[in-house]
C-alpha cells in the first residue's frame, strides 16, 4: 500500500482532468482496500474510490479526502466441463482480460475488447458494446459492503443489471473488489446481432466468427472513433461515450420522428429494447440538435471522430460539464428526450445549477 498527499488527479483519469486529492493511497490487494475504506471510516475522512479513470469527471478543485487507488492484480481459474470460471481481481486491466480469455479460446467478452478502465468497474454500468453485455457472464461479484463493514458475495441475480446500471452504480455503499465470470470454450463465437460489427466481420446474422477477428474488428471499429486510448490520439482525451441511448415508449419515439421533420428518404435509428420500449441513438439526436462532431466550446468539444464522446482539449473541468449541459439542454429542447450522462461527477453537480 502506498500514499501520497496532493497529488493531481488529471494524471490519473482519461480526460486529463481534475485537481489535487488530499490523500492519494494506491492498494494492491483486497486486505489493503479493506483496510483504506476502515480506516477512512474511522477518521471519518471522505473517500473516493477510483479505478482506471476512463468514466470519470473530477473537479478543478480535487477532492477533499482519502482517493482510494484500486491496483489489485489476480485471475484464479476453474475449469467447469466446456465452461471456465475466472474470479479476477477488482484492479485487472479490462482490455488485457479480454485479450487473455480471446487467446485462451474462452468466449462472452471478446466484443468487450477495446474497452478501457479496470475490471471491478465493469459491472457497474453493466458495461455493454457491439450487442454483447458484461452482465451476460458475470456470475457474482465480491465486494466490501460501506453499510456493515464485512466483505459480501452478490449473485448476478442480486445485482439489478440493466441498461447501463445496476445496483452499484451511482451508490457508494459497495466497493468492488473482485469479479467471477462464466466464459464458454470456443474456437469462433456467433456475432451478435449489431449491423455495424456484422458488416464490418463479412457475415450474416446468425453467423459465426473466429474471436480473435471479432476482437480485432471490435478495436478498429472503436479506433476509429476515438474510443481507444492512445496517446498519440488527442481525440481519445475523453471518457468515452459521455451520454447513454436514450430508451423511451415506442409512442415517445414516434413524437422524436415527427419533430425530426425528417425527410421522404431519411429515418430515425431505433433499435427494439424492453416490451413496449424503442432505444434511440444518442449521437443521432445530438447532431440533430446542432451538436456536430468537432464542436468546440473554450478548449472542450465533441469528438471529430465522435458525437457522443466530450473531448478535453486543454480546459477545465467546469467548460466540460457547461458543454455537456448545453447538449442535454439542446437535445430535450429539439426533441422533447433527456440525456443521462455515463460518467460519475466527483465535486460537481450534475445537471450543473443555473
Amino acid at each position: 500500500m502506498q500514499e501520497k498527499y496532493d497529488v493531481l488527479l488529471s494524471s490519473f483519469v482519461s480526460l486529463r482532468l481534475g485537481g489535487p486529492a488530499r490523500r492519494l493511497t494506491t492498494c494492491t490487494s483486497t486486505s489493503e482496500i479493506v483496510t483504506t475504506i476502515t480506516d477512512a471510516a474511522r477518521e471519518g475522512t471522505p473517500l473516493f474510490v477510483l479505478g482506471g479513470g476512463s468514466n470519470v469527471v473530477i473537479s478543478d478543485a480535487g477532492f477533499a479526502g482519502t482517493v482510494l487507488h484500486i491496483a489489485s492484480r489476480g485471475i484464479l481459474r476453474e475449469e467447469r466441463g466446456d465452461d471456465v470460471i475466472l474470479d479476477v481481481a477488482a484492479g485487472e486491466p479490462w482490455d488485457e482480460l479480454c485479450a487473455f480469455a480471446v487467446s485462451e479460446g474462452l468466449s462472452g467478452i471478446e466484443c468487450l475488447s477495446g474497452i478501457p478502465g479496470l475490471t471491478g468497474a465493469v459491472p457497474m454500468q453493466n458495461v455493454g458494446a457491439y450487442g454483447q453485455e458484461v452482465s451476460s457472464v458475470i456470475e457474482h461479484v465480491s465486494a466490501f459492503d460501506r453499510d456493515t463493514n464485512e466483505s459480501v458475495v452478490i449473485p448476478a441475480s442480486a445485482c439489478a443489471f440493466g441498461y447501463r446500471r445496476s445496483v452499484f452504480r451511482g451508490k457508494s455503499r459497495h466497493v468492488i473488489t473482485s469479479v467471477r465470470f462464466r466464459l464458454r470454450r470456443a474456437k469462433q463465437a456467433r456475432v451478435p446481432s449489431y449491423m455495424e460489427l456484422l458488416r464490418a466481420v463479412g457475415v450474416e446474422e446468425g453467423g459465426t466468427a473466429p474471436l480473435s477477428l471479432l476482437r480485432e474488428t471490435v478495436i478498429r471499429l472503436r479506433r476509429g472513433k476515438g474510443m481507444v486510448l492512445d496517446a498519440d490520439d488527442t481525440e481519445s482525451v475523453s471518457a468515452g461515450s459521455f451520454f447513454t441511448n436514450a430508451v423511451v415508449p415506442a409512442a415517445e419515439a414516434d413524437l422524436v420522428a415527427a419533430r425530426a421533420s425528417l425527410g421522404a428518404s431519411e429515418s430515425m435509428p431505433r433499435f427494439p429494447d424492453a416490451p413496449g420500449m424503442v432505444k434511440l441513438s444518442a449521437a443521432w439526436l445530438i447532431e440533430r440538435a446542432g451538436f456536430p462532431k468537432g464542436t468546440t466550446r473554450g478548449n472542450v468539444g465533441t469528438s471529430r471522430k465522435h458525437s457522443l464522446a466530450l473531448v478535453n482539449r486543454g480546459g477545465t473541468a467546469r467548460e466540460l460539464v457547461a458543454l455537456a449541459s448545453e447538449i442535454r439542454d439542446g437535445v430535450r429542447a429539439r426533441f422533447g428526450v433527456t440525456l443521462e450522462p455515463e460518467p460519475i461527477f466527483v465535486g460537481l453537480d450534475w445537471p450543473p445549477p443555473r
